[in-house]
């Protein structure tokens, strides 16, 4: 081992110096086509393994990956261990070498497309993103897994152009100077024990997964679990650095408008690269190994692929990641966000407060013109010939001179036109002081030239902004914004750029969105007139009036326009001209943008203009310019330093020993001091001197606050400061040593600018001084500066009116001061110092970070050949009360998804070890698809708008919310509970009412039930049949709404007869019958048949034709579980049921027998079996739960006929009564209304089969209003499908005739909490038919009592009650205001049925609870069920459900169990017997809650929270796994769209629930399974998860 350390060490050594050669020859090289590679690492090349993160395997949707990928390196993996050090060796030596004999191409030569670009550049910095991420020891992370139809994404272009098309100028040249230490390989593992005991922990639970993943109970725990539960304690909290660097702005007067990133105008007499940063530099890249390679998974050996790729991603949550939290649990319920303590060893300032720094004094100038219009009529008149600008083609060529004189009389022509030759209604169309666009390209500076003093002389206020390329521009509307604030209704452009302006079908300029109507005119010389000779404009001096508006964008993505006097031009001039000694008549100065209107006119300068297309094809052009011409001062950006390196080795005749100053304007970036130093190795040789290097800060508001001055000035020598990042991360400046990995290096940018005071102010609240060695907001007052945010005069107090205080509280001046938005300090020698700006940055945790920072980290990891470096983005979001980063980028086409993945895993370690912050999210999407800024580069306020949105449309992302969400409230602690004796006092708990209501009480009911003489209910039907043999009881519907079948008294028991005659000769008494029939009087004639012969009958749903694989063997199990002798069913199921297909699913050959009652022969029963006590059992009712437990209860003949009574009483049932049921009649409160109470109570029953809604979606609601019925019951799926089906029909409906004023009460029948919103929606979809609000209701009934809840006729109306949702979470119950933030709303579940008694019990005590708490609902009622027959697989866990009785209090009731959580409440209603009404509220189902961080979770509110969070979420199901929560979405558009919803999904989760997602998956619509009551089957979901089963679009892990 000290062996391999040395010898790394020692290429270590080599790597630098030949870092350094590189650097100097100005090296270029493709590491991936060095043939000297040994194979193992050419293989390691096309399928990166070496990285510290590996791609996960077991993707769910790619198939075999893992064994492929064995089987391929299998033959490597000793090779590579043992040549890593040579291969390391000659893959650095090879390319310098190779450099010094193959010359780079030609200038003109467009670059490979997979070079890379300088703009982030710092080899030092690369070193250090590759030594941190050498301290990583390999962890497989899990993949996501993506179905092939999401791979192949098209981008917006059909081909993608080179990576030089999409940087913004304010992107230009981010790099860092310092010289970061590299590590060994083994620096970061300092606490073996804790890797130790780690290992221990996840070997120890080796043989539990696979059990875990095969029990269907959803609190099952296992010591996966408890792994993670143990993981998820120790995770540390990311402890930010802040890496401040400013993205460049225009050093000089802003003549015109600009983003707050990309500034317009300058007024510099100087070469200034263009905008667009479109060439790609390319970079000498140190890829580092990291420790050798390791291809074993430390973790659980599962067989399922979701579980091994979930056990992955408990490794990699095995490094802490959160520190101990202190206690936390408020019994009041404030739900309190855990706030991190200050850690007292963070760094604090300890300097003196600093003092006010002033710059040098204005000085006298000599016949100083009074303005500037005053300086171009001097210079126009007294030196017409005098060359004022020169634009250059895009080969090089001068193009056009623009004299003095030239630039004066159009300028007069343009402003005499304006006043005096537009005009509306006979009135003039402007008036000095209205405000005009500037609407004119980047390579006219000409026209714009023109236009720009032209609305000067006519004293028009120019708004300069960028021409719009469509209609939908990113930001466009925004400006539209700024335009229609300032009053602007006309537009000058010139006639190329407004032929190729996008056009309305009327051929004129389309009206952009948000807009206002602009009339546009066309400065070309034509459309232009002579003014008369006696007309003059008028020359005024230099006022307080606004001269120009110039727009800068905000980070939050808002547009301001920034005013700037007459005075505040010249003072800038002024100003400008003594700090950088320009004399008058500066010769052959070059520019290459159009920022050169104030001080070069001022001071009769020559600029020459280089197009961006021209730089485009020759990144050297403004060198070869500045040789060529003799240049003595130029302007550019670190970015135009790099992309001159390009080219510079072809030619060798090139001097820049003219210049006297080289402006960097982009100076104030702590990266260009990388540039600068680069720049200057190479091209020290030709002439450049290293001190005329001046690099300056400047902003929007404040125009240029410092400049370096030249050399001949006798100022002090440049200053260099090397700072710890984790120092300015608190905003204390501490210098460190280059050696460390986390430093920032910065250069000055110079002294104040003479007439200026400058002072260094706190970020947030008051503006207090700072300390000597603190970071803060540089301010500046001067009268160059900016005046106002047009029309926002809050914004301009405190921005443009700041009045900086002593830490005493006492001003330091009466006069106002300008917020810079550049954050920086003042160092030795009264040198400013600038280390970042106001927006890039992002606050975390109370540390401050850079966004430009982690765009250079990011690029350190190796992203030639996955992402485009031109197009990053990284912003925060607000989540869950703090900042959180966000990193997009774009993908290159061609890059796999496996490198793509292990790319992002890679640069989230890097940025962790870096800047010691967790990455959020990050997102790559396809190749130009990101929202392009006006000058090309990412616009990131739109990024973030969509992200936010989720209409990024991502085709990679990864989440990391474990790492970076550390401010989650502590995990509940359960507090022992009270004893009974002093909590129970009569009929109060804890001074409460105890929580227990009942119905009427059926003995006391007097009323004419002829049928409670019988004791059971097929003797009801045989009396009925002899005394109103006639009378209708069922009436069938079919598709059409036409009649099916009907049956009397008479024909049902004719029919019921003839099936059990059927069966008596072939069954014994007691026997069961299965009854698999479909919806229909079959049904029921069989039923009655089976009890006529003494049969237990136990109803099946038959299969679906065209799904016998899944439907059939549910059938084959109900009739094994229920241990059916016979089944009887129709012709076409028995030949179904035998049929080939079904033989592919189930053995057809166990079938019992098989009889069908299509053609039973007319034959009387020879003797009814009369059952000897009505305790027998009458029927089986078998359905499967929610949570996929199989069930079959007892109903005896007592609790059928008290049943059917109930429901009698509740909702006043008699013979003349009509009732409408479309409900599925396979079991509960569904079965028995539609076989049993018809025949108890006499009303006639219309059957709608729900199925039969699926073509015809009005049929329910058509016979309802066809035999106008007053009471009417169906299921949540049957509501679903017509307020989702006929939600816009309703005026057809009414044309039909369909009125639904006759409906008193329509009940839902379910067995879950209420669906407010559903029933809500429909009340109000179908109130234009006539349907009262108050008619819909809900019902309530379960497995141990299908019906305890109905509204029925009587009794008060529904009541809704808001309760506080973190309340639920500790099992309380806390009311609040309708509106309340974290407020639920919750509908009462029916009155409560006569007979039937409730009470709410404590599920561990089973004690009784006060009012208002939340406990399980016990019932205690005739008609409970008497007992499970089976519960399939859980027979143990639910033995008491039927006979359980109270710790406490009344112990002798016997109660049933519900399983449901609920509450109590009395209201201040009256029920029918005039007795306050008690209200019961069901929250959710006991066994489908969620047990997360120590609280109770109902998976239905996570559900609607999610559903809520964008508009393609169709459904949405969550449940657990290894405590970890999975949501799974059902995807209602484009494939497009499936990785927007993870972010989206992550955060409404952390919003509103505190938790953390573990696992986003995306699916088709229809794949999580509902019942036939409309109720989710998370349980089955959940399986098929497992199982491999749902066919995923993605899945997403979040790490």
């Amino acid at each position: 081992m000290f062996v391999y350390i040395s010898v790394f060490n020692l290429v270590r050594s080599i790597l630098h110096f030949w870092c350094k050669v590189a650097v100097k020859l100005q090296t270029s090289t493709e590491l991936t086509n060095d043939s000297s590679l040994c194979p193992p690492f050419s293989l390691c090349l096309s399928v990166p393994l070496y990285s510290s993160v590996s791609v996960c395997t077991g993707d769910i949707t790619q198939k075999g990956y893992e064994k492929k990928r064995g089987k391929l390196l299998a033959p490597y993996i000793p090779q590579i261990q043992g040549c890593c050090v040579t291969g390391l060796s000659e893959r650095y030596k090879g390319p310098a070498s190779s450099q010094a004999v193959h010359p780079g191409s030609k200038h003109n030569k467009s670059r490979a497309p997979n070079t890379r670009d300088e703009r982030f550049r710092s080899d030092l910095h690369t070193e250090a993103v590759q030594a941190a991420l050498a301290k990583y020891k390999e962890r497989k992370m899990p993949m996501p897994s993506k179905r092939r139809s999401v791979l192949v994404q098209s981008s917006v272009e059909a081909c993608t152009p080179p990576d030089t098309s999409s940087a913004s100028e304010d992107e230009g040249s981010l790099r860092r100077q310092g010289r970061l230490a590299t590590s060994t390989p083994y620096q970061g593992h300092g606490h073996p024990a804790v890797e130790h005991w780690f290992n221990r922990v996840i070997q120890g639970s080796s043989t539990s997964s696979s059990a875990s993943s095969t029990s269907s109970h959803p609190g099952g725990r296992s010591s996966t679990a408890l792994t993670f539960s143990l993981l998820l304690s120790v995770l540390p909290s990311s402890v930010p650095f802040l890496l401040i660097s400013s993205i460049s702005q225009s050093i000089c007067l802003h003549i015109s408008s600009s983003t707050a990133s990309t500034p317009r105008y300058s007024s510099f007499p100087c070469l200034y690269f263009s905008p667009y940063p479109c060439l790609v530099m390319f970079i000498f890249l140190l890829l580092f190994p990291p420790h050798p390679l390791r291809f074993q998974c430390v973790g659980v050996p599962v067989n399922s692929r979701v579980s091994s790729k979930i056990q992955q991603l408990l490794n990699t949550l095995k490094r802490p990641k959160r520190p101990p939290l202190r206690e936390f649990f408020v019994d009041d319920f404030e739900e309190l966000l855990d706030v991190q303590e200050p850690d007292p060893n963070q760094p604090k300032p300890e300097g003196q407060q600093m003092s006010p720094l002033e710059g040098d004094h204005l000085g006298l100038v000599n016949k100083w013109p009074p303005s500037l219009p005053a300086a171009l009529q001097r210079w126009g008149t007294t030196q017409p010939k005098s060359p004022c600008l020169t634009a250059l083609d895009n080969a090089g060529k001068p193009v056009y001179t623009l004299t003095y004189g030239k630039l004066w009389t159009r300028s007069q022509k343009l402003a005499y036109t304006l006043l005096n030759k537009l005009s509306t209604r006979n009135e003039p169309l402007l008036m000095p002081g209205d405000r005009v666009a500037l609407v004119f390209p980047n390579n006219d500076p000409v026209m714009f030239m023109v236009a720009f003093y032209g609305c000067l002389l006519a004293e028009l206020v120019p708004v300069p902004i960028e021409v719009p390329l469509t209609r939908k521009d990113a930001g466009s509307q925004q400006i539209g914004f700024l335009l229609g604030s300032c009053g602007v209704t006309l537009a000058l452009t010139t006639d190329a750029c407004q032929k190729g302006l996008p056009k309305a079908q009327t051929g004129e300029v389309a009206t952009f969105k948000g807009w206002p109507r602009l009339l546009w005119f066309v400065t070309d010389g034509k459309h232009v007139v002579k003014p008369p000779k006696d007309w003059h404009p008028p020359i005024r001096e230099a006022s307080n009036d606004i001269a120009y508006i110039e727009y800068k964008t905000s980070k939050e993505g808002s547009t301001m326009g920034i005013t700037v006097s007459h005075s505040a031009m010249l003072a800038h001039c002024h100003a400008l001209t003594q700090a950088c000694c320009y004399t008058e008549g500066e010769k052959d100065t070059l520019v290459t943008w159009r920022k050169l209107s104030g001080w070069c006119v001022m001071n009769r300068m020559h600029v020459i203009s280089i197009p961006y297309s021209l730089m485009k094809v020759n990144p050297l052009s403004w060198i070869q310019k500045v040789h060529t011409y003799k240049a003595r001062v130029a302007v550019v950006k670190s970015r135009d330093m790099h992309w001159s390196l390009l080219a510079q080795r072809d030619q060798r005749d090139i001097s820049l020993s003219s210049l006297r100053m080289l402006i960097v304007a982009d100076g104030a970036n702590p990266w260009s001091i990388s540039s600068c130093d680069a720049f200057l190795n190479v091209f020290q040789a030709r002439g450049l001197r290293p001190e005329v290097i001046c690099p300056c800060a400047s902003s929007s508001e404040a125009m240029t606050v410092a400049i370096r001055r030249p050399p001949e000035m006798g100022v002090p020598p440049p200053g260099k400061a090397v700072l710890s990042m984790g120092g300015l991360s608190h905003s204390v400046i501490r210098v460190d040593t280059e050696e460390k990995l986390s430093v920032l290096t910065v250069q000055d940018v110079g002294q104040v600018m003479p007439g200026a005071v400058v002072c260094v102010v706190r970020v947030e609240g008051t503006p207090y001084l700072c300390q000597t060695d603190e970071v803060g907001e540089i301010c500046v007052s001067s009268g160059s500066t900016g005046v106002a945010y047009y029309g926002l005069p809050g914004m301009t107090k405190n921005v443009f009116e700041t009045i900086p205080v002593m830490s005493s509280g006492v001003p330091i001046s009466d006069r106002p001061f300008t917020r810079t938005s550049l954050l920086g300090f003042v160092g030795p020698d009264n040198l400013v110092f600038v280390v970042g700006k106001m927006d890039g940055l992002m606050v975390v945790s109370g540390r401050r970070h850079n966004a430009d920072d982690v765009v250079a980290t990011a690029l350190a990891v190796e992203p030639m050949k996955f992402v485009y470096r031109g197009r990053i983005a990284v912003f925060s979001v607000s989540v869950l009360h703090d900042e959180r980063i966000v990193v997009v980028a774009e993908q290159r086409p061609d890059a796999s998804e496996e490198d793509s993945f292990q790319w992002m895993s890679r640069v989230l370690q890097a940025i962790d070890s870096i800047h010691q912050v967790g990455v959020y999210c990050l997102a790559l999407v396809p190749a130009n698809t990101l929202p392009k800024a006006p000058l090309g580069g990412i616009h990131i306020s739109e990024t973030k708008q969509r992200f936010l949105e989720g209409a990024l449309h991502p085709c990679n992302v990864l989440m990391c919310p474990h790492t970076c969400v550390t401010n989650l409230p502590k995990p509940r602690q359960k507090q022992p509970e009270v004893g009974p004796a002093s909590m129970i006092v009569g009929n109060l708990v804890a001074g409460k009412r105890i929580a227990q209501a009942c119905g009427r009480d059926v003995a006391q009911l007097e009323d004419n039930d002829q049928a409670r003489k019988f004791l059971y209910i097929q003797d009801v039907l045989q009396w009925r049949a002899q005394a109103t043999p006639d009378h209708p009881l069922f009436l069938v519907l079919n598709a059409k709404g036409t009649v099916a079948s009907t049956a009397s008294c008479l024909q049902l028991h004719k029919r019921a007869e003839r099936v059990a005659a059927a069966l008596m000769g072939r069954l014994n008494t007691g026997d069961h019958v299965a009854l698999v029939y479909p919806p229909g009087i079959d049904l029921i004639a069989t039923f009655y048949g089976c009890l006529y012969a003494g049969c237990v009958p136990v109803t099946v749903r038959p299969p679906h034709p065209q799904n016998l694989a899944t439907t059939l063997p549910t059938v084959k199990m109900i009739v094994e579980v229920s241990k059916s002798v016979c089944i009887l069913t129709t012709q076409a199921i028995m030949k179904l049921l035998k049929s080939k297909e079904a033989a592919a699913a189930v053995d057809i050959k166990s079938w019992p027998m098989v009889l069908d009652t299509d053609d039973l022969p007319r034959k009387k029963s020879p003797q009814m079996y009369k059952p000897p006590t009505p305790e027998m059992l009458a029927y089986l009712d078998f359905s499967v739960s929610t949570t996929g437990i199989l069930a079959g209860v007892k109903m005896s003949h007592a609790a059928t006929s008290a049943l059917c009574r109930s429901i009698k009483l509740q909702c006043e049932l008699y013979p003349s009564r009509q009732i409408a049921i479309c409900l599925d009649p396979y079991c509960g409160l569904g079965f028995a209304l539609w076989c049993l109470c018809s025949v108890y109570s006499g009303h006639q029953s219309i059957l709608v089969p729900p199925l039969e809604l699926e073509s015809n979606a009005s049929l329910w609601l058509a016979a309802v209003s066809q035999y106008k019925v007053r009471v009417t019951f169906c299921s949540y799926s049957v509501m679903e499908m017509c307020t989702k089906g006929l939600g816009s029909q309703t005026e057809a409906l009414r044309l039909r005739n369909v009125n639904l004023s006759c409906v008193r009460t329509c009940m839902v029948v379910a067995e879950e909490r209420p669906r407010i919103a559903l029933t809500q929606s429909f009340s109000k979809i179908f109130k234009d038919l006539g349907l009262s609000p108050r008619a819909v209701s809900t019902t309530f009934g379960c497995r141990v009592n299908v019906a305890i809840c109905l509204q029925g006729t009587a009794g008060p109306d529904p009541t809704t009650v808001y309760v506080d949702m973190r309340a639920l979470r500790h099992d309380r119950v806390r009311l609040v205001e309708r509106g309340s933030p974290h407020s639920l709303p919750l509908m009462e579940s029916g009155k409560i049925l006569p007979g039937v008694k409730v009470i709410i019990a404590n599920t561990e005590t089973k004690g009784p609870l006060g009012d208002s708490h939340l406990g399980e609902v016990w019932v205690s009622s005739p008609h409970n069920a008497t007992g499970y027959y089976t519960v399939y697989g859980e027979e143990a866990l639910h033995a008491d459900h039927f006979n359980t009785k109270l710790s406490f209090g009344d112990t002798q009731t016997m109660w049933a169990r519900t399983g449901y959580l609920g509450f109590l409440r009395r209201t201040e209603l009256t029920d029918a017997s005039g007795e306050r009404h008690d209200a019961l509220y069901v929250v959710g189902s006991l066994d489908e809650t969620l047990e997360l961080r120590g609280m109770r979770y109902h998976p239905i509110d996570i559900e609607t929270s999610v559903i809520r969070s964008h508009k393609s979420i169709a459904e949405c199901a969550v449940f657990t796994w290894t405590n970890l929560l999975v949501v799974v979405v059902e995807l209602e558009g484009s494939e497009q769209e499936a990785l927007d919803l993870v972010a989206l999904v992550t955060n409404v989760v952390l919003e509103e629930h505190y938790l953390i997602v573990g696992v986003v998956v995306v699916v088709d619509p229809g794949v999580i399974p509902i019942n036939s009551r409309g109720e989710k089957q998370r349980m089955h979901l959940r399986d098929g998860f497992l199982a491999d089963q749902l066919d995923p679009i993605y899945v997403a892990y979040n790490m």
